[in-house]
């Protein structure tokens, strides 16, 4: 796939060129040229008022009809089914609902609980994948199982969610699959003319949201933020099969060992989990800032989190990073404290319900998409805050 431009329709007024988001072309001896490095976005055909531009098209293979169902990935971490679960059967089971097939959880673990909740929630089937040496998500060992399990069955969609395990291990299931994968997607849905699932994510810092599509190969794949999606209430009538399918250790090689498992004592909510955040930045100054921060998160039952300036900074642990390079939270209520705003940071938070920023500059980004802003010294906001819900 490519751009042309016709010269003899060309009018070379120019109005091309300021459209373009990467500056690739260009306007010389009265000719439009495109330069090197263009992803044929199409923004220049758009904008072209004389139809000189087009973009050539790419016959894609037709893909195979030996494609069925609608696959969720139920990530566990210490037995316990996680959240993103039931929010991805909600959407799962919507998704499946429209291309009339099924809809199956997969679930790899040991000693899962509640794994009949994957029914009550919307699955049809559920395939379990029960080992000791599975119980704390060795990413090598999943690898392998999940792409055998669907080199098996053969699903039309599968999606994970995008979590530090789904993020690591998925796209190399898409890899060794030799198949696309959209990851960080925010939307779902399906064009039911081509059964395709279209994949909807932010790109240029959340400027932009684009719609992924993957017509050649399957099963067509995405991660998808925990929180963006809406757990539907369990239904107890709904059974399904639970599928047991045996682990073949043998088969596998590892490459990795997990020699021990330290919780981090500070997270007293988990990020991810959390239906309100407290955050700070470097506005905050100094590591012991933060013992402020987390009074104001524990009189809201708040989860505390970070921008990357804060952690680099070594006055909180990575964990509770905040942005492009940590956790994509979606939380009811996102409370930013002494955060300028960069583009990594709101990458990971600006899809939060509310968005309250505490900032003493008022030309500071974090106002562009805060639902309300505080323009003040923080130090001063904070402890009012907390006198005012103490009280």
């Amino acid at each position: 796939m490519g751009i042309k431009i016709d010269p003899q329709k060309c009018a070379t007024c120019g109005n091309c060129i300021p459209v373009c988001p990467f500056a690739l072309l260009e306007s010389a001896d009265d000719q439009i040229t495109v330069k090197e490095g263009c992803n044929s976005c199409g923004a220049c055909v758009d904008a072209c008022e004389y139809a000189a531009i087009t973009m050539e098209s790419v016959e894609t293979a037709a893909v195979s009809d030996d494609h069925h169902g609608v696959w969720v990935f139920a990530e566990q971490r210490h037995s316990k089914l996680k959240g993103v679960t039931y929010e991805l059967l909600s959407k799962g089971r919507e998704l499946a609902d429209t291309l009339k097939t099924e809809l199956c959880a997969v679930c790899l673990g040991h000693d899962i609980q509640d794994i009949a909740q994957l029914a009550a929630h919307g699955a049809d089937k559920v395939y379990l994948v029960d080992s000791p040496e599975l119980a704390d998500n060795p990413e090598d060992l999943y690898t392998q199982q999940f792409v055998d399990l669907i080199r098996q069955h053969q699903p039309e969609i599968v999606i994970a969610g995008a979590t530090s395990l789904g993020r690591s291990f998925i796209p190399r299931v898409a890899a060794i699959l030799n198949t696309g994968l959209t990851a960080d997607c925010t939307g779902l849905d399906i064009d039911t003319e081509k059964r395709l699932l279209l994949q909807t994510r932010p790109t240029f810092g959340g400027n932009i949201m684009a719609t992924i599509i993957c017509p050649s190969k399957r099963p067509q794949m995405a991660t998808v933020r925990p929180r963006v999606f809406r757990k539907n209430a369990p239904n107890s009538s709904r059974k399904g099969p639970i599928i047991k399918v045996d682990f073949k250790r043998e088969s596998i090689t590892s490459r990795t060992r997990l020699l021990k498992f330290i919780e981090d004592v500070t997270e007293k909510v988990k990020l991810e989990d959390a239906d309100i955040i407290v955050s700070g930045g470097r506005g905050l100054g100094k590591a012991d800032s933060f013992k402020m921060l987390t009074e104001l998160a524990s009189a809201l039952g708040a989860a505390l989190g970070a921008s990357r300036a804060a952690v680099d900074e070594g006055w909180i642990p990575y964990s509770h990073q905040v942005g492009q390079t940590g956790k994509t939270v979606s939380p009811r209520l996102y409370i930013a404290c002494g955060i300028s705003g960069a583009i990594q940071h709101l990458a990971g938070m600006q899809t939060s319900d509310v968005i309250v920023a505490i900032n003493n500059d008022p030309n500071a980004p974090i106002f562009e998409v805060a639902t309300y802003g505080i323009v003040g010294d923080l130090f001063q906001v904070v402890p009012m805050m907390i006198d005012k819900l103490k009280g």
